[in-house]
């Protein structure tokens, strides 16, 4: 299975998020510096351990496998454990997260009822940690259900005007999008150990390796598992929970949201869908390229129209999404490594992006465009910061969005030319859409408020460095990401063609077949 140290690092990941959660919980609440200083301390041990794991993890071509693993029998009689593994494709997930929480939990004071407040990010931290780490089917619905309930509680009492129905559109969408999910694995489990005659388990690899269910079954099961990761995205049109929970979330809340919680079901997909119902996914890969097409255009048209900042933010991000759903199901090497580093990329811009927004609101106390004008006058270094982010989100060349759009629409073009013409339309509309928000926001004349608003202070600038330096990084040299992520997005694509009939010959062999040979052309003159 791969590298597996001595000290259980990836168990580590859960554990000290969920034990400071506990001791912030029942921390006075008369000493708010005290309580939010000791989940500092929490959620920066975890982002130390997760970048341990990103510096030790093993390159090269024999790195495919799981590393860091570790194992616990926990309900041994159905085969159930607590069962941990990183590869190429969850690693820049858990360092990810592991570095948007400490800065979210920085960059924002709750208010009031810090303990809870801080007690449930740490909570939301230690189960998105074992949503990407853990090889269990049951272990990972576990972790992937309990992060509804410290976001419900972060949208429903520290967000804005309509939090309560935000909160609670939020996690019935999404919790009846799972509901199905977990009827799903246990099929999964019972119809594997009765098709192999083995004792019932729900470990990932051995699962996926088999491949034991008939193709009906297989079929209709990752519908199970699909309908939960689409709402999760969100996909179009299981999209609508989305804006309003962005809009009403506090800052903390959107941050966390875009950067992390979205790609719960992106993840999902790549690690559960296209691993373990190979054929299925290759079956239903128009349908999905195709929710990803109409998401792209959908997104930036009404990202386009939106008289919030923080709303036109949010469907901006249904567009990103829709570009990670085309790479995934393009099904080749190129699209898949271009889905999972727009994961990446969506997480550190948006995420900055939310953040800014939430500086302008707490000077301000407005999000509306119409209200806002003429900020760049008296916050320059913002309207700079804010250029910087905004066109790192647009896919600039030498930020970080363009080299995922750009690996993305390679897949996409391999796989089916005209959906990946399409998607290209889409990178203009969301820079007209967000170009044309930020020219009203910080352009032409200050009006009343505008003309004296503070500037970015000292804290906020180190809270946005971390994200800005990994803006310019990643757009100048992807490359120690890339070959780190290859490996195991190479295997799962041979997986997905040893275990697909029907899987065509690699799409970019026939379009070398399309194109003009030199011979060819030389024959002609």
């Amino acid at each position: 299975m791969g590298f597996a140290p001595a000290f259980p690092v990836l168990p580590a990941l859960l554990v000290i998020p969920a034990v400071g959660a506990a001791l912030v919980a029942v921390l006075p609440r008369r000493r708010p510096e005290v309580v939010k200083q000791v989940a500092m301390l929490f959620s920066t041990a975890t982002a130390g351990i997760a970048f341990w794991v990103l510096g030790a993890f093993e390159t090269g071509p024999g790195a495919a496998a799981f590393q860091f693993t570790a194992h616990q029998p926990w309900i041994g009689d159905l085969g159930i454990a607590w069962n941990f593994g990183v590869d190429g494709i969850s690693l820049f997930l858990v360092v990810l997260t592991a570095l948007l929480f400490p800065i979210a939990l920085m960059a924002v004071d709750p208010g009031h009822d810090e303990p809870s407040y801080f007690a449930w990010m740490l909570l939301l931290e230690a189960g998105v940690m074992g949503v990407f780490c853990v090889l269990d089917l049951v272990v990972f619905f576990l972790c992937f259900e309990v992060v509804l309930v410290p976001m419900y509680f972060l949208i429903g009492r520290w967000g804005h005007n309509n939090r309560t129905y935000a909160a609670t559109k939020f996690f019935l969408f999404t919790m009846a999008g799972s509901a199905l999910m977990l009827v799903g694995i246990l099929a999964v489990g019972f119809l594997h150990a009765g098709a192999t005659g083995d004792p019932v388990t729900f470990d990932l690899v051995t699962i996926a390796e088999s491949q034991s269910l008939a193709t009906g079954e297989a079929r209709w099961l990752f519908a199970t598992f699909a309908l939960a990761f689409a709402v999760k995205v969100p996909i179009v049109p299981l999209h609508t929970w989305l804006p309003d929970a962005h809009t009403e979330a506090p800052t903390a809340g959107s941050v966390i949201l875009a950067g992390v919680l979205l790609k719960l079901g992106t993840y999902g997909f790549l690690r559960f869908g296209l691993y373990l119902f190979p054929e299925a996914a290759h079956f239903s890969a128009p349908l999905f390229m195709t929710l990803g097409v109409v998401g792209i255009l959908y997104g930036g048209v009404v990202a386009t129209m939106q008289r919030d900042l923080k709303r036109l933010v949010a469907y901006s991000s249904v567009a990103h999404l829709g570009f990670i759903i085309l790479g995934t199901f393009a099904l080749n090497t190129e699209g898949i490594e271009g889905g999972l580093l727009q994961m990446v990329n969506h997480g550190i811009s948006t995420g900055a992006l939310f953040l800014l927004v939430g500086m302008i609101y707490e000077r301000r106390h407005t999000r509306l465009i119409d209200e806002l004008g003429g900020l760049q006058r008296a916050a320059p270094v913002m309207a700079g910061v804010f250029m910087v982010v905004m066109l790192s989100s647009i896919g600039l060349p030498g930020l970080n969005g363009f080299v995922g759009e750009f690996l993305v629409l390679v897949g996409a073009f391999m796989a089916h030319r005209w959906w990946a013409v399409v998607a290209a339309a889409g990178v203009v509309l969301a820079a007209l859409c967000l170009l044309w928000a930020y020219q009203r926001v910080f352009h032409g004349p200050a009006e009343g408020d505008n003309t004296d608003m503070a500037d970015l202070n000292i804290r906020e600038g180190l809270v946005l460095a971390p994200l800005l330096a990994l803006i310019v990084f990643l757009g100048v040299y992807p490359k120690p990401v890339i070959e780190r992520m290859q490996p195991a997005v190479d295997a799962l694509v041979a997986h997905v063609e040893r275990h697909v009939p029907a899987f065509d010959e690699p799409v970019n062999l026939r379009v070398a077949q399309d194109l003009p040979k030199a011979d060819d052309m030389g024959d002609g003159s």
